[in-house]
């Protein structure tokens, strides 16, 4: 196994027209006829040339270019496309639209006049399609391909609102005529924008209701909320209908956040510094390092890593190296590949004790430095089940200003614990233990000594489905910060009870 040593730097590293069938892939369009039915079939030919080009670099998520071009028939109905070693077949119900010589390999812009020819020709017969301009017809296209190669990919528009501001779940949209709401837009980097909803996108149902039926104040009420609550939407686009739960979230100036709760400046066990990460980056480790090194008198730290997400594994080994020095932070293993172990080349910063929070929303990176806090014994995991989405994100920047992102890069522990699909369970969970009563009880077992944790992280054949139906997400995000702040606070400042939670880890 491969071990890859990284330094805590803090520096970021440097249609009139005629498609025939049997011609060379090269002559799919006339060149005195470059735009056919509104699309400009050479423009798109070389997009998606582009595309094919930069895929191949990462491999297909461990696919190839069959499967992108497969993807195509998911825009319409009764729509076949077949790819085979010979040929590209398009076909709708008995009748064959189109027949074209496969391109040679690497051939990328005879692959791409591929992918125009079928999006031209499928056009003519969907007018659902037929209604949308090509920017929109690519985007969908492109979607498309990259769920077909990746599941948990995604493609990032061009033109997608970059700004920071604050918002919810990161949406603006308003009713169509129908009362539905339609989307249209997205905040970069919110949590509507990375579940994949995109601009045009139809939100018809909300936790169980139709939209439709529901009041403007219901919308606003439901979309409104408190930074951990949660929001289950049934969204329509053309690709099809999904179910999506979003973490209603401000998206926030900065990739981490840092309050200092001095509760008496004279005594130093209640100095708590709580640090708030939104994005494992460079960005984050900057302002992580700079409040350690100015709030040094601090007794204990509460590492907020509830919405935290992000597939820097640099930035991710720095984070982690802050707290737990030359360590293994996660093993990293790319389409079944060799893994290579990442530890962080430095001393830890600090060594006071640490609550690191987590939730369903804790994706990527943010749930292998989660399970390094809970395997090196150096911090005590309280919340709920993070997602199970332990993946690193390969980023393909195209030249039109779009993004495509694959998973293709699977996360394990430190210790060689996968986290990819199961996740990591943390030894205090707060969604039992949300109503007062239950609260009461917690801190009364807390103050005898009788406190409830348990480590299922241990257990490589944990039923992990199981696990998580007896800590559930939280749906209320005013329970869960109130409780969150006052349970890590109580751990914090009890030496003894903190102790006992990190040798509950076995």
């Amino acid at each position: 196994m491969k071990k890859l040593f990284l330094f805590l730097s803090l520096f970021v590293l440097p249609t009139s027209y005629f498609l025939l069938p049997t011609c060379h892939a090269a002559d799919l369009f006339d060149q005195e006829t470059p735009v056919i039915d509104g699309m400009k079939v050479f423009e798109a030919s070389d997009t998606f040339a582009e595309i094919f080009e930069k895929l191949d670099r990462a491999k297909f998520g461990g696919k190839d270019i069959r499967a992108a071009l497969e993807s195509l028939e998911t825009l319409a109905p009764k729509v076949k496309i077949a790819v085979t070693d010979s040929r590209v077949v398009l076909v709708r119900g008995d009748d064959i639209l189109g027949t074209w010589p496969r391109p040679e390999p690497k051939d990328w812009y005879g692959f791409g006049q591929i992918a125009t020819a079928i999006l031209v020709k499928m056009r003519t017969g969907e007018p659902a399609l037929a209604a949308h301009p090509q920017s929109t017809i690519v985007s969908i296209a492109v979607a498309a391909m990259t769920y077909a190669l990746d599941t948990n990919g995604r493609y990032v528009a061009a033109g997608r609102d970059n700004s920071r501001v604050l918002t919810s779940a990161g949406l603006e949209g308003s009713r169509d005529t129908r009362g539905y709401w339609r989307v249209t837009g997205i905040i970069k980097g919110s949590q509507a924008d990375i579940a994949g909803i995109n601009d045009g996108d139809l939100i018809v149902g909300m936790n169980g209701l139709d939209v439709a039926q529901m009041s403007d104040a219901d919308l606003n009420a439901e979309f409104a909320g408190f930074n951990s609550g949660t929001i289950k939407l049934k969204v329509a686009s053309p690709s099809g209908t999904k179910t999506v739960v979003l973490r209603r979230a401000t998206v926030v100036m900065a990739d981490a956040d840092i309050v200092f709760r001095a509760q008496d400046p004279e005594r130093r066990k209640t100095n708590i510094l709580e640090i708030i990460v939104y994005n494992i980056s460079e960005d984050a480790v900057k302002i992580v390092n700079e409040a350690l090194a100015t709030y040094k008198n601090t007794s204990g730290i509460i590492l907020d890593l509830r919405v935290a997400r992000g597939g820097d594994e640099r930035a991710a080994a720095k984070l982690g190296g802050l707290f737990l020095g030359p360590r293994p932070v996660m093993r990293i293993q790319e389409n079944g590949g060799e893994e290579v172990e990442v530890i962080p080349g430095g001393a830890s910063v600090t060594g006071v004790p640490v609550v690191v929070l987590v939730s369903n929303e804790t994706q990527g990176a943010a749930e292998a430095i989660a399970m390094a806090f809970h395997e090196e014994r150096r911090g005590a995991l309280v919340g709920t089940p993070t997602a199970g989405f332990a993946r690193l994100i390969t980023k393909i920047e195209l030249s039109t200003g779009g993004i495509i992102e694959l998973g293709n890069r699977s996360i394990k522990s430190g210790r060689g614990m996968k986290l990819d699909g199961r996740g990591v369970f943390p030894l205090v969970c707060l969604s039992n233990i949300r109503s007062q009563s239950q609260q009461s009880a917690f801190f009364i077992n807390v103050i005898n000594g009788d406190f409830n944790a348990k480590d299922f992280n241990a257990n490589a054949r944990l039923d992990a489905a199981a696990a998580r139906k007896g800590c559930p997400i939280i749906k209320s995000g005013e329970d869960e910060d109130l409780l969150a702040t006052a349970v890590a606070m109580k751990i914090l400042t009890d030496g003894r009870l903190y102790k006992g939670l990190i040798a509950e880890k076995n």
